[in-house]
């Protein structure tokens, strides 16, 4: 495993780095639940907890100033983007102090700085989003590359399909990553489409493709950096299907009628508890190492929760800022007659 790591391109670096993303994205998702439970969080959380090693593996090969369009369940993108978990969790909470001033909530979390262009609730919306970043990045030059996360659900999206097409004709450094967690809602995939080979569909539009296993953080890593690598060199698009399973219900609180021997057999393939398990076992890092980080994170999300739940909520005229373009920066928003 040592030496497939290297010609991989992975040291102990940036495999500890992976594996303390996940691990931050698990904690901050699991706090999150409890303080939803606890009536602290408005509105609906949608849980990202199994899924861990798509968003810690993509965005490891990922530059500060390459972009990331996401879905209504988007905090692991963030997180492992860079965002802050403080600024996360007081947006959850609807606070002042959050990443979006409390206005965006649990779906729709934004950093222009960090390349994060938005998520939100409507399914598939954003991937023309991440296909116009990666055609303005194409039109500036620049070596700039984007990805756009969305599930299974949103295969069946007209955006899907033309963002594709689009961003295969201009050859856009763009990489597209489902992240499919064979369900939509409750809905399961299998009943909605004839062909659930999402990675098949990469053909009909003329561009490469892979299917991975998306409980495994280095098989993700290896297959973006290989995409992202092809984007960054003007080699166009490419289509990541991401096999995976979240292990809570569609959001926190659903009933999940998904079957529960399904659920166990893919508990059992825990993306982190496999990651830690092999750096362990192949003597990459000793497990006091990663006992650290875990408890390096743990006193990280409890501040962030902490910190969140004493942030102020908004002022109500915060609600007409930040929504004209020739708002006053003091004071309520100036409207042309």
């Amino acid at each position: 495993m040592v030496e497939s790591l290297r010609e991989a391109g992975l040291d102990k670096t940036k495999l500890l780095s992976i594996y303390e993303t996940m691990v931050r994205i698990r904690k901050f998702e699991e706090k999150v639940a409890e303080l939803y439970k606890a009536g602290k969080a408005p509105g609906f959380i949608h849980s990202y907890v199994g899924e861990e090693a798509i968003a810690a593996g993509i965005c490891a090969n990922l530059r500060q100033n390459d972009y990331v369009a996401s879905t209504h369940r988007a905090e692991g993108h963030c997180l492992a983007k860079g965002m802050s978990s403080r600024g996360l969790m007081a947006e959850i909470l609807g606070k002042v102090d959050g990443c979006c001033k409390g206005k965006g909530g649990s779906m729709h979390f934004a950093d222009a700085e960090l390349g994060v262009l938005g998520a939100t609730g409507i399914v598939g919306s954003l991937v023309p989003v991440a296909t116009g970043a990666a055609l303005s990045a194409k039109v500036r030059l620049t070596d700039q590359v984007a990805v756009a996360f969305f599930g299974d659900g949103a295969v069946a999206n007209a955006a899907f399909h033309e963002s594709v097409n689009f961003a295969a004709i201009w050859d856009l450094p763009i990489i597209f990553v489902c992240e499919n967690n064979l369900y939509s809602t409750a809905t399961p995939f299998k009943t909605v489409m004839k062909n659930t080979d999402v990675a098949n569909r990469a053909k009909s539009y003329g561009i490469s493709a892979a299917a991975i296993d998306g409980m495994d953080a280095l098989a993700v890593f290896k297959a973006a950096r290989e995409a992202v690598d092809g984007a960054r060199n003007g080699k166009g698009a490419m289509l990541l299907e991401c096999r995976t399973y979240r292990f809570v219900g569609h959001y926190i609180g659903d009933t999940d009628s998904r079957p529960r021997e399904e659920k166990e057999e893919w508990i059992k393939k825990d993306p982190i508890s496999k990651l830690a398990f092999d750096l362990a076992s192949k003597n990459v890092a000793a497990p006091k190492e990663l006992h650290e980080i875990d408890n390096r994170i743990d006193a990280e999300i409890m501040d962030a929760a902490d910190f969140a739940i004493h942030s102020p909520f908004p002022p109500p005229e915060e609600g007409l800022r930040d929504v004209f373009a020739d708002a006053t920066v003091e004071g309520t928003p100036e409207i042309a007659a």
